[in-house]
Formats: C-alpha cells, sequence, structure tokens
C-alpha cells in the first residue's frame, strides 16, 4: 500500500524494481475527492482560478470558456509531447508513475482518484509510458516527460509492455481495462506539473551510487590487503576524533571487513611507515561521499512525497493557491552532490589501480603480471579507468547553476535538475567500471603474493570474483572481463557491514 507522505526510500528502490504491486491506501482517497470537489465548485461559480480556467504560463490572465475546458486540458498534454532523445529506462518509469501517483494522491492537486488508479493500473500491467530523455529543464515542473506520461492516459502516445513491445496509448489504456480519459478542469496541469522525472532519474542515480560506494569499499580492503598496507589508519579513536559521521561508518566498515584477516598481522612490523592517501585515506574520502549521499537521500526521498504541481488546492478552507513547489532546485542540488560522490569514488579507486600497478609501491609485480614485457597486463585496463575518472570530473559540474529562461521570461530561472539527474546514470556506469577493474586488479595483486589468507568477508568476495574472471597469467581479451566487473560493482550483493551504512538502510 503507498501512503503518500510516507513512502520511504527501500519503498521506492522496490518500486524501481518493479517487484511489487501498487494500490493506494485507501484512507487517502477522500482528500483527493474533497480537493476535486473545490475545482468543480470554482467551474461552476464562474470564478476565474489560473489553471482550471485560464490558460497557462505566459497566457495565465487569458480567460477560458467552461465549454472549453476539455480541449484546454487536452491541449496542454498534446502541446507539450516535446520531448526528444532516447525513452527513459523501465525503473526510472516505474518511479515516474508511482511517484506521481503519490503526489497527486496527497490530496491538493484537485485530480480525479480514478486517475491516480489509473496510473498505479499501468505500473502493475508493467505498461510504461514511453518518455523522451531530453527536453525538460526542471521548473514549471518536468512538462514534457511528464506530458508523454500522461498523453497515455488519454489514449495518445505509446507504451512499452513487459515483453519490450511497443503498442499505442489507446491499446495500453485497454489492455488495464479502460477507455481513455476525458480530462476535468485543472486534471491535465496536475498530471504535468511536478518534479517527479527528475526525482526518479536521481533516485535510480543514488540506488546505483550507493551501490558502486558499498563495492567500492570492498574493492578497497582487497587493495589494502594485496599491496599489505596498514589498517593502523582505520583505528576508530581517529575518527572520533574528528567526528565526521561518514567517516566514522566507512573506517568501522573497513575494519569490519578486515576483522580476521591473517595477512594484516603479519606486516605489522614492515618498516612501511604511511601508504598513499588513496589507501590511508579510504574513510575520509568515503566518508564524505557516503555523507553526501545521505542527505541527497533525505531530499529526495521529501520529494518523492511531495505535492509539486500548481496551483495547489487546500480543500480545509476551499483555497486554491499558485505557487512554485514544481521548481525542482532541491532536487538539482541533491543530483549535483550526488554526482561529487560518484566521481569521486571512482577518481580515488583508479589511484588505487594505479597504486597497484606501481610496482615501487605495492611491492607487487609491474602491471600485475609475472612475464612482465611479453605480457602488458593490467596497463591499458588502468588507462580505461583513467579515461573514465577524468570523464566524470567534467559530468560533475554542477548542473543547478545553470539556468537558460522559458515561456517568455514568465519562468525566468530553471533548475535544470532533469539532466543534472539524468546524466547520473552514465557517471554510475563509469565507476563501476573503475571499481570492478580495481577488484580484479586487487585480487590479482593478491594472488600474486598468495600466502596467507585474508579476512573471512574478503576471502568470499575474492572466492566470488573467481568464478567469474580467472587469473591473469598472459594478457587475454579483458574486455569481456571488465563487464563483469561492471555488473559486480552495480549488483552490490555485499556483506551486512556495507550495506548497513547506506542510507537507503538507515
Amino acid at each position: 500500500m503507498l501512503q503518500p507522505g510516507a513512502v520511504n526510500l527501500g519503498m521506492l528502490r522496490r518500486i524501481q524494481a518493479g517487484d511489487l504491486r501498487l494500490a493506494l491506501e485507501p484512507s487517502v482517497r477522500p482528500a483527493m475527492a474533497r480537493a476535486q470537489a473545490v475545482v468543480q465548485s470554482i467551474v461552476d461559480n464562474d470564478e476565474v482560478v489560473y489553471g482550471i480556467n485560464t490558460g497557462f504560463g505566459k497566457l495565465a490572465s487569458t480567460r477560458i470558456a467552461n465549454n472549453h475546458l476539455a480541449d484546454l486540458q487536452r491541449n496542454l498534454v498534446l502541446s507539450h509531447c516535446v520531448g526528444t532523445g532516447e525513452a527513459l529506462a523501465a525503473p526510472v518509469v516505474r518511479l515516474v508513475l508511482a511517484t506521481k501517483a503519490i503526489s497527486l494522491a496527497r490530496g491538493h492537486s484537485g485530480i480525479r482518484p480514478e486517475i491516480v488508479d489509473a496510473l498505479l493500473a499501468l505500473f502493475n500491467a508493467g505498461l510504461l509510458p514511453c518518455i523522451p530523455a531530453k527536453g525538460s529543464v526542471g521548473a514549471s515542473g518536468d512538462l514534457a516527460p511528464l506530458a508523454h506520461m500522461a498523453c497515455v492516459l488519454i489514449g495518445e502516445g505509446h507504451a512499452t509492455t513487459a515483453e519490450g513491445d511497443v503498442i499505442t496509448g489507446l491499446e495500453a489504456m485497454r489492455r488495464i481495462g479502460l477507455e481513455p480519459f476525458v480530462l476535468g478542469p485543472k486534471e491535465g496541469l496536475a498530471l504535468l506539473n511536478g518534479t517527479q522525472v527528475s526525482t526518479a532519474l536521481a533516485l535510480v542515480g543514488l540506488f546505483g551510487a550507493e551501490n558502486v560506494l558499498a563495492s567500492a569499499l570492498m574493492a578497497g580492503a582487497l587493495s589494502l590487503e594485496a599491496i599489505q598496507g596498514s589498517i593502523k589508519p582505520f583505528d576508530e579513536r581517529i575518527h572520533a576524533a574528528r567526528g565526521q559521521p561518514g567517516q566514522m561508518a566507512v573506517a568501522a566498515a573497513i575494519r569490519t571487513l578486515l576483522e580476521g584477516s591473517q595477512i594484516v598481522p603479519s606486516h605489522a612490523d614492515c618498516g612501511r611507515v604511511q601508504d598513499p592517501y588513496s589507501v590511508r585515506c579510504i574513510p575520509q574520502v568515503m566518508g564524505a561521499c557516503l555523507d553526501n549521499l545521505a542527505h541527497a537521500a533525505r531530499v529526495l526521498c521529501i520529494e518523492a512525497n511531495a505535492a509539486s504541481d500548481n496551483p495547489l488546492v487546500f480543500s480545509d478552507t476551499g483555497e486554491v493557491i499558485s505557487g512554485g513547489n514544481f521548481h525542482a532546485e532541491p532536487v538539482a542540488f541533491a543530483a549535483d552532490i550526488i554526482a561529487l560522490a560518484v566521481s569521486e569514488t571512482g577518481a580515488i579507486s583508479e589511484r588505487r589501480i594505479a597504486l597497484l600497478l606501481d610496482t615501487g609501491l605495492s611491492g607487487l609485480p609491474p602491471f600485475l603480471v609475472r612475464d612482465g614485457g611479453l605480457n602488458s597486463g593490467f596497463m591499458i585496463a588502468q588507462v580505461t579507468a583513467a579515461a573514465l575518472a577524468s570523464e566524470n570530473k567534467s559530468l560533475a559540474h554542477p548542473a543547478s547553476v545553470d539556468s537558460l529562461p522559458t515561456s517568455a521570461n514568465q519562468e525566468d530561472h530553471v533548475s535544470m535538475a532533469t539532466f543534472a539527474a539524468r546524466r547520473l546514470g552514465e557517471m554510475v556506469n563509469n565507476t563501476a567500471v573503475v571499481v570492478g577493474i580495481e577488484a580484479m586488479a586487487a585480487a590479482q595483486g593478491m594472488e600474486l603474493k598468495r600466502g596467507l589468507k585474508s579476512s573471512p568477508l574478503v576471502e568470499a568476495e575474492f572466492k566470488a570474483i573467481r568464478q567469474h574472471v580467472a587469473f591473469l597469467e598472459r594478457d587475454r581479451f579483458l574486455a569481456t572481463d571488465i563487464e563483469t566487473m561492471r555488473q559486480w560493482a552495480l549488483r552490490a550483493r555485499l556483506p551486512a557491514c556495507l550495506l548497513n551504512i547506506l542510507p537507503s538502510y538507515s
């Protein structure tokens, strides 16, 4: 059951995955009906209220006659279907449908409950509106992408089936047992206004970022063991003295990962004073990334539950008030700080790859291969990691600082939240490749020095990697192994000691 205003990140994760059926909590339906009655009363009493019987944006002062209100809402939806680019992925669209339903069900939109039911029926049937990825500036809501969602409800546009077939919006509606809606006053506007697309994209980015962060902590532990690094920088007292919560959590996670290692005590008096920052400062860097993700998670969870269309209906007083909840600045900022965390996760991971390959620092054979010269080993895999880490640095430039006025300067400051969130998918994939290469290289390093065993948790992960990626005895085609490890980094099939530090599990 969806309880609008109280949907948590764990539920949003399940919605993304599509492994559940959705229905509204029955107790929310009366509030929706009361708000819809307020809108109908305005029409019946011939009052003039923006979004109900006026034009939109710069045309807000244009009065629309009652006999044209259905045309007004239909035209609004169709005129805004101007998106371009590839269709949004299924996990994103599932979140769009669900969060739009949640927002409308808050009871401030003046929309019929039956329309919300239809959104959830599409979700449950695996019928996902085809929504182009590009065309929103994240200001007056995600207008164009949400119009592509809404047009299915009026029998236009297209949807994909669970089997991947593309069908018309009319056919999608009929498959859930409904005829297309004739939209009533304000209903088209309520469907189009809102931050649901940028929020859905940011949530998918957040969940991917959590996964690669957890995988990077595991890869970092593997690297530390491969170079026989020091565990002393992870001493609880060091991190308590600073007091940053993410830093303390990451240090604790690394200590737990390495608990019971035979390798750690074997080189306690090896004479090495300090490891490079990419190992020694894992808690400080990755902890800061974790704190960013935790903040973004809080913002996005609030936004996923928000009433973010305009105007809003307050049925207790009968007022309809215009505001700006559709402005997606909170989402843009959240997406930007997720981007920083994803970029830095990949950047420090790439530095650990370079460390593993540098025999002067790691004590391992050059480029992690025994017969160097004849074999190049991991030399060019690190180049790939460097290329992707560098690419992420450009992608991490904040999108929220940009603005380009629209609608004849009525919408004169925009958030660019939709791009801010959309680019996270590419960044997460880039970092997953980097982290995957690190884990593969660290496993190679551990095996080159094989003698004592690491901790049970690290050994279990080492074994899991070896089930899919063989030891590199001589040069071979590595692209397939890298893709396997990218998927490893994204799956987050990791120990509870890592999962428990992530925002979704707090």
